[in-house]
């Protein structure tokens, strides 16, 4: 484990200026390929942080009390819980082995004082329960301190059981498995505003949960053609909307993005509104189907936005607006003239993910910057307590902040989740499996 001093970072003006501030895992470059970090989500607070790597173990972070010397700085994140999600599995009837990496993370609305987080790999979703505990009962009527049995007929007196403090424990216990509904690989899930009910997407379909069902799910898209022949697109990514518990969106490998309404109909395989943005015949080139594909789509907070991520763009749709975006931000436009380099080395199938700030507030143009720090495998780096930058005149405050990861030589998936609290430009969380890593400053 490896730290450096975060803190505030003042900035000139109204400049944004990002600041290292902590590093959790590995810094060796030699790093066993199942502690590459594959997930990473923040609890709804912010106070917990889960990463998921592709040995299917899932490790929480939690945050520390504020520093009283610093009170605008936010406390550093310090190991909560690990524990083992996934193992490896094998499907006999296919001939085809099940990998324990966890593909996705997502908490559940904390109800009580335990917490609840799904976690999926490419088949098998699970429901975790976390929860402390610092005291243990003594004085057991039929049982002795340590464990065995009394012999009832030497009972001649009942004792009243009584709690006495011990070290903190915290345990995660799986409450649910979620199994056998999905042919091919899962690569999202998303829980509903509801709060009883959470998605999980495929390749090809959409299936609807209870959370306390696990014996069945309901198919409510499906776009598999009856000839695979004549399949044309498939699923990349699909999340619910945060307040209206009937509207979901999802998008395809076409760069299109398509938002349902399951009121409308059990199989939501006919869509309420098409997001599509008109391709620009001049710019058309080989590459122009593989770059489109929408790798992550997001909702803003607000639910009046959403975000969507390709190869080398972000974009801001407007839901009220199905024609265009309200804003497109270059991410590595650098790229673009490698792109023959990248698809020999299938650098350009990789899928980078999007977010939001805690606020989604403003954003003015993009600046690209390269960091100077360096991510290895199996680090959670973190950038923390920016300035603000004013907004400017003239443009709603709700249009949204975003921040992209970027694309490397090497070939890994890249994951993002901000802190979903944070006023200012949040504690940025990346985690890169290259060396270098590029993210979109905004201003």
């Amino acid at each position: 484990m490896a730290g450096a001093g975060g803190g505030g970072c003042p900035a000139g003006g109204n400049d944004l200026q990002w600041c290292f501030s902590q590093v959790k895992g590995a810094v060796d470059e030699d790093v066993a390929e199942a502690d590459v970090i594959s997930t990473v989500e923040f609890s709804h607070s912010g106070d917990l942080l889960a990463t998921g790597d592709k040995g299917g173990r899932v490790v929480i972070f939690q945050r520390e009390q504020e520093n009283k010397s610093r009170p605008h700085s936010r406390g550093e994140y310090n190991v909560y819980s690990t524990f083992q999600s996934h193992e490896p599995e094998f499907d006999y009837l296919k001939s085809l082995e099940i990998e324990e990496k966890i593909n996705k993370i997502r908490w559940l609305p904390q109800q009580g004082a335990a917490r609840f987080l799904l976690s999926t790999n490419d088949k098998t979703i699970k429901l975790w329960k976390i929860s402390e505990r610092d005291k243990r009962a003594e004085g057991y009527n039929l049982k002795d301190e340590d464990g065995r049995l009394r012999d009832p007929l030497r009972i001649t007196a009942l004792r009243v059981p009584i709690l006495k403090p011990m070290d903190l424990m915290v345990e995660a216990s799986p409450r649910r498995v979620f199994a056998n509904a999905h042919t091919y690989h899962i690569n999202s899930i998303s829980v509903n505003s509801d709060h009883e009910t959470y998605l999980s997407a495929d390749d090809l379909r959409i299936n609807l949960w209870h959370l306390e069902i696990t014996d069945r799910s309901f198919n409510i898209v499906d776009i598999k053609p009856a000839n695979m022949e004549e399949l044309t697109e498939v699923i990349t990514a699909a999340e619910f909307h945060p307040h209206q518990c009937n509207v979901l969106v999802y998008s395809s490998s076409k760069g299109t993005i398509r938002l349902c309404d399951m009121r409308s109909s059990a199989l939501c395989d006919r869509h309420s509104k098409f997001f599509e943005e008109p391709e620009d015949p001049s710019s058309r080139s080989f590459f122009s189907e593989i770059i489109s594909s929408v790798s992550d789509v997001k909702f803003s907070h607000s639910g009046r936005y959403m975000m969507t991520r390709d190869y080398l763009s972000v974009k801001v749709w407007d839901l009220n607006m199905e024609s265009r975006p309200v804003e497109t931000h270059q991410v590595h436009e650098y790229l673009r003239s490698k792109l023959c380099s990248l698809y020999e080395n299938d650098c350009i199938f990789d899928k980078f993910e999007c977010c939001w700030n805690g606020s989604d507030s403003c954003v003015e143009r993009p600046e690209v910057f390269t960091s100077v720090t360096e991510a290895r495998h199996g680090a959670v780096c973190f950038s923390g307590d920016a300035e603000r930058r004013q907004n400017q005149p003239g443009r709603e405050k709700t249009t949204g902040a975003a921040a992209a990861s970027g694309a490397s030589g090497k070939k890994a998936p890249a994951v993002l989740h901000a802190d979903p609290v944070s006023e200012a430009p949040p504690n940025y969380l990346y985690t890169c499996s290259f060396t270098r890593k590029t993210l979109l400053r905004l201003k």
